[in-house]
């Protein structure tokens, strides 16, 4: 049975379990229904609007980099006004920049609208992580987590395939168009059915000197550091792979969009999988141990990728047999950083939440500008930088983890 943290137990009425996952997951799946379900249309809107490569790239980039600049606001003002405020408009603003993008007739439109997408749906995932400590203690709070994350794999599996179809069927701006409607969909949802999580606001979360208090309590704690610094290198792992992989499969490879569609889709049943073995492990082992046994699959997917890039002959199985280890990892190392970074933080859930996240934000435009750059018409970039970013993922997770990763809170 779930245990509700002080604060939830703070709250009136609240949410039944089953509808805090699902909140959750919706939540948390609208980021990879904005990257995956659009990776398919890439070529296409490339053509359409007579793009460049680094041009394209910049329509994930520009979302990512607002996605994560736009967390450091959005986070303590979660902290301030409560986790409600903050959703709708975020998700609303998420509805309105979709339907844009979709209608941009130029690529500088496009770009201009992942951006204010990505801000929108940076308040749908600061939140939803807030709101995890908001209502678990970190143990419980990892293994809720993880039951999110894997109704979020359900999601990711589906619009790879959903994009991969609308791409090829009707064209670029309706993949686009079907992200809108999943927001419209998560904002239905948290206005009729989610209450305000937050038991009681920090009235000092905006002020300067309390935001810099704030920061500077979560900065300083090593267990933070360790599990941001966790996920921040295991979606960059990912995001590597979700930034490159559709023109090295598709335009480098030969592979039909369908075909595309459905190898992304098997790679996200892969970390439904892998939240699952997450689970199963957190009932007897803590947070940081579970983390270091799912770095086994990262570095094992890693040394994979070593040999797609530098030993094995191109081909779309010597990238997908390594992936797996990737998005196995993927799924155990994602519910426990994600749970452990907020973990000693009560009372800042919104600003460590925030901080992580720009973590993770920052190393993924850093990933997909240098993908931008270095994409040559070989597999090579690609696999090479999945293997270091996931050795790098592994090492984290034996070192920095294991000494540092019991979120047990620091006093206020």
């Amino acid at each position: 049975m779930s245990v509700p943290s002080p604060a939830a137990a703070d709250r009136r009425a609240g949410p039944t379990p089953a509808l805090q996952v699902v909140a959750l997951a919706m939540l948390l799946g609208l980021q990879p229904v904005t990257t995956d379900l659009y990776l398919p249309a890439l070529p296409g809107l490339r053509a359409d609007l007579h793009a460049g490569m680094g041009a394209t790239q910049l329509t994930l980039s520009a979302l990512m980099l607002a996605f994560g600049l736009s967390q450091l606001l959005l986070g303590p003002l979660g902290d301030r006004f409560g986790r409600r405020p903050v959703l709708l408009g975020g998700l609303t603003l998420y509805v309105v920049a979709a339907i844009g993008a979709a209608l941009a007739a130029t690529i500088e439109a496009l770009v201009a609208c992942r951006a204010l997408q990505g801000v929108g749906l940076a308040a749908s995932v600061v939140v939803a992580r807030a709101m995890l400590r908001d209502w678990f203690e970190p143990q419980e709070g990892a293994r809720m987590m993880a039951k999110a994350l894997s109704g979020l794999g359900v999601i990711a599996l589906a619009s790879p395939l959903i994009g991969g179809v609308l791409a090829a069927g009707v064209g670029w701006r309706w993949a686009i168009l079907a992200t809108a409607v999943s927001g419209a969909a998560t904002l239905a949802v948290i206005a009729w059915r989610v209450p305000e999580s937050l038991a009681r606001p920090d009235p000092d979360a905006l002020r300067p000197s309390g935001l810099v208090a704030n920061w500077r309590t979560v900065l300083s704690h090593p267990t933070f550091r360790a599990y941001a610094l966790l996920t921040a290198l295991a979606y960059a792992t990912l995001y590597a792979f979700l930034a490159g992989s559709s023109f090295v499969f598709i335009e480098v490879l030969g592979l039909r969009h369908h075909s595309y569609g459905a190898l992304v889709a098997g790679g996200a049943a892969l970390y439904v999988t892998g939240t699952l073995i997450c689970r199963r492990w957190l009932r007897t082992l803590s947070i940081a141990d579970t983390a270091a046994r799912g770095a086994c699959f990262t570095a094992l997917g890693a040394l994979g990728m070593g040999l797609a890039a530098f030993v094995l002959p191109p081909s779309p199985w010597a990238l997908m047999i390594p992936h797996v280890g990737i998005m196995l990892g993927h799924g155990v190392l994602q519910p426990c950083g994600q749970a452990g970074a907020v973990g000693p933080f009560p009372r800042q859930a919104g600003a460590a939440a925030a901080l992580s996240g720009f973590a993770i934000a920052l190393a993924a435009f850093a990933v997909g500008a240098w993908l931008s750059a270095s994409l040559d018409g070989t597999v090579t970039p690609l696999a090479a930088t999945m293997m270091v970013l996931g050795l790098c993922t592994a090492t984290c997770a034996w070192t920095l983890v294991r000494r540092q990763g019991q979120p047990s809170p620091r006093p206020a």
